[in-house]
Formats: structure tokens, C-alpha cells, sequence
């Protein structure tokens, strides 16, 4: 009797435990939305009247880092370099054709732009693209010091403490009768 008893029990504990619900893995968007080609509001020179949206990743040097690897990983450095520009514009100037509000650099991400911005529309999560977004509002100096990343690892001059070989300093002042080792 005091087994069933004990797995009862093991049985409401286990039933009790809440998890906390993650989700590791966000729905990829489908290409195939149903909508056909939309056409952008925002031309350059041209402000729009509408309130930019606030973009809910720029709070957190996590998501900035993210940023920072998915625009290496989607190839934006192709096209805009580390931000210095190439075949695409400069991301590091005060400059943008399109703006430079959250929303604009989103609008421009997913709708693309005439003259080589293809449109990433159904491409990217949207949680993607508001961390890449932060991460080129950073290059630019847009973003607080302490969530936007570092230097790149090889821009360091110094070796990693981690691969610095041992050294032997000499030692000074040792009394006679002792040997240096």
C-alpha cells in the first residue's frame, strides 16, 4: 500500500512542475504569402508621416551581438561591408538614403529598394531582422556603449591570455645561496 501511496504522490508532484515554456525554434516564414508585389511608402528624400516604431531589441547587448552575426551570416557585409560600404551604401555615416529609424532600416530590410536592396520579405524571421536592425543602428552610433558589441576578435593586436606561452621573468634580488630556477 505505501508504494501506491509514494507513486501517487511522485506522480502529483511530477503533474504540479510547471515548465518554463521556451520556444527554440520560431516558425520560418513562407515565400508563398498570397500577397503580391507591395510597394514602398518611403522614397528617398521623402519623410514619411507616420511615428516610427521602437524596436525591442536595441535594449540588449545579446540581441545586438545576434545582429551583428546574422548580418555577417546573411551576407549583408557582401554588399555593405563592415558598415563602410562597397556595391551597397555606408552604414557608419549620419546619412541614409532611407532613414535612419528603426522602422525605416526594417522597412528597407524586408521591402528591399530600387537599385541592387533586394527584399528579404518571407526570407528572415521578423525577430531577425529587428535584431539585424539594431545591430546597423549600432554601427553608426545610434545605440547606448554598453549594448553595442566590441571589436572584432581579429582586430586585437594581443594575443588571447589563453594562447600566451609561459614566460620566465628573472628573478632580482636573490639572496646568496639560492638558485635562480
Amino acid at each position: 500500500m505505501s508504494k501506491r501511496l509514494l507513486l501517487a504522490a511522485a506522480a502529483l508532484l511530477l503533474a504540479g512542475c510547471a515548465r518554463e515554456q521556451r520556444n527554440f525554434r520560431e516558425a520560418t516564414p513562407s515565400n508563398a504569402t498570397g500577397e503580391g508585389v507591395q510597394m514602398s511608402e518611403i522614397a528617398p528624400g521623402h519623410t514619411a508621416e507616420r511615428i516610427p516604431n521602437a524596436n525591442p531589441y536595441e535594449d540588449s547587448a545579446y540581441s545586438v551581438s545576434e545582429g551583428k552575426r546574422l548580418y555577417e551570416m546573411y551576407n549583408c557585409v557582401g554588399c555593405h561591408a563592415h558598415g563602410g560600404g562597397g556595391i551597397g551604401p555606408p552604414l557608419l555615416d549620419a546619412k541614409w538614403i532611407y532613414g535612419s529609424e528603426p522602422q525605416n532600416v526594417f522597412d528597407t530590410i524586408v521591402e528591399g529598394r530600387p537599385n541592387g536592396m533586394p527584399s528579404f520579405r518571407g526570407k528572415i524571421p521578423e525577430s531577425q531582422i529587428w535584431e539585424i536592425v539594431a545591430y546597423v543602428r549600432s554601427m553608426s552610433g545610434q545605440l547606448p556603449k554598453d549594448v553595442s558589441p566590441g571589436r572584432e576578435d581579429h582586430m586585437y593586436s594581443k594575443r588571447p591570455e589563453a594562447s600566451t606561452p609561459k614566460e620566465h621573468p628573472p628573478q632580482t634580488n636573490v639572496p646568496e645561496g639560492q638558485k635562480q630556477k
